[in-house]
């Protein structure tokens, strides 16, 4: 055993290596500029069409509302990420990480807009009359019958990689978060968590739809509210704090208190790594929601889609990385969820740890959520519609079994996994740019003709 995590390590360090990196930041930004940088100058435009898109369009094919559907994209991105994974980039690189997390974000949006464009565009009826969609479906009509073995490995890593990053790793955060905070036993948090995620998931995507529109914006401006108040709390260090993240990005960061020091080139690649792991884009899950979403035209749902990736990064990590920073925190040695929970107990004296504790559980339960339908259609793409149910049982399973078992190796071999799936959907992208490319233009064309007309 052993030995076989020594060769996964290796593959890892290789796979999650500055070159995979570099190839989806590339990648975001050859997007963002093809797309003459129209994600961030229609930010505005993105958030019209989350508000228009809470409203069911039944003429438009689709199970769920784009809002819906976006929801059920956040809800697998927005979790565990969130708050452990700025605080080790924070930990590890510095304040400066987060000002590469910004970055990672602005050039991500590009990437997200074009996998959702492209999984609406490509999408197909399966058998029993619902919409899907996702890289395997784009690459397989978009790219021809020749590239269909890049689109099967997508599916195969994506329905492999679930089990672990996406349920697993996340029920093992959720049992011990409770057992720390509250001393519940991770049986009994185990057992409570199977039940539900089986309850959400008996009802498909409409059901597991219905429950990320009610609890992803609950969690979320929950989260943005209390860190706010600890922002409110130490006010006089949020233009310092600013200040820190700037100057850090550009200059080495020296050595203090419990903080070993950090290069530039460390705060580039932990809020760089951290940031693509919070708000997945690059990975190409977004596409396989948002496919589900009632929709007209692509590019509409493709600005929906996009601010995905905003509100999970420039908004909610945002918020995580300045309570570390203005309480003062950051430099004390800890790392992930502890290092999170100090910065809140700072405000919230003797209640941050229960705080975050109520935190990472509603965000890591979404997640599983979000995460069982991406493997779902997977497995459906590669097996037929006909392996749902069973899967669903499986899944059920594996979030007990995640509650109770150490996972340090089940988070190596989900991980490696994670950076396999990349792959084919960078790939894709960048093949496919010329489509995205075609159907942005038209769109903002034909929507400049009818202003034009009145």
């Amino acid at each position: 055993m052993e030995a076989l995590t020594q060769i996964i390590t290796a593959i890892n360090d290789i796979v999650w290596g500055p070159p995979m990196l570099v190839a989806i930041l590339g990648t975001g930004l050859f997007l963002q500029l093809r797309l003459r940088l129209m994600p961030i100058t229609r930010i505005v435009a993105g958030f019209v069409m989350v508000w228009r898109g809470r409203k069911a369009a039944p003429d438009a094919p689709g199970e769920i509302t784009p809002y819906a559907a976006l929801m059920t994209a956040l809800a697998a991105t927005v979790g565990t990420g969130n708050i452990a994974g700025v605080a080790t980039a924070i930990a590890i690189g510095g304040p400066g990480a987060m000002f590469w997390m910004w970055m990672t974000a602005l050039v991500g949006m590009a990437t997200k807009y074009a996998e959702v464009l492209l999984a609406v565009h490509f999408r197909e009826t399966d058998d029993r009359g619902e919409q899907v969609g996702g890289p395997m479906y784009a690459i397989k009509n978009g790219l021809g019958r020749n590239w269909r073995w890049l689109g099967a490995a997508f599916a195969i890593f994506g329905g492999l990689a679930g089990f672990g990053i996406g349920n697993m790793v996340q029920s093992n955060s959720i049992a011990g978060a409770l057992d720390a905070a509250f001393g519940v036993n991770p049986w009994v948090s185990g057992v409570v968590m199977a039940v539900c995620t089986g309850f959400v998931l008996l009802g498909g995507v409409k059901r597991i739809g219905a429950v990320a529109e009610k609890l992803v914006p609950f969690m979320c401006v929950g989260y943005i509210v209390a860190s706010l108040i600890v922002l409110g709390i130490y006010a006089d260090q949020v233009p310092a704090a600013f200040a820190l993240i700037i100057e850090s990005a550009f200059s080495p960061v020296a050595a203090t208190g419990g903080f070993a020091g950090a290069a530039v080139m460390m705060a580039i690649r932990y809020g760089v790594a951290r940031g693509i792991f919070s708000n997945e884009a690059g990975l190409g899950t977004a596409g396989i929601a948002q496919a589900a979403g009632q929709s007209r035209n692509p590019v509409e749902s493709g600005l929906v889609g996009m601010m995905g990736t905003f509100i999970d990064t420039i908004v909610v990590c945002t918020m995580t990385g300045l309570v570390l920073i203005v309480t003062g925190v950051w430099n004390n040695g800890l790392k992930g969820a502890a290092l999170s929970a100090a910065g809140f107990d700072a405000a919230f004296q003797g209640f941050g740890g229960q705080f975050l504790a109520v935190a990472i559980t509603v965000f890591a339960f979404t997640t599983i959520l979000g995460w069982a339908y991406y493997g779902e259609k997977c497995w459906a793409y590669l097996l037929g519609t006909s392996v749902e149910v069973p899967y669903r049982a499986v899944w059920t399973v594996f979030v007990l079994v995640g509650a109770v078992t150490h996972l340090d190796f089940v988070w190596l071999v989900a991980d490696t996994l994670n950076a396999f799936m990349a792959l084919p959907n960078l790939i894709s992208l960048i093949l496919l740019s010329p489509v995205v490319v075609r159907l942005t233009q038209a769109y903002w064309d034909q929507h400049e003709h009818k202003r034009s007309r009145g």
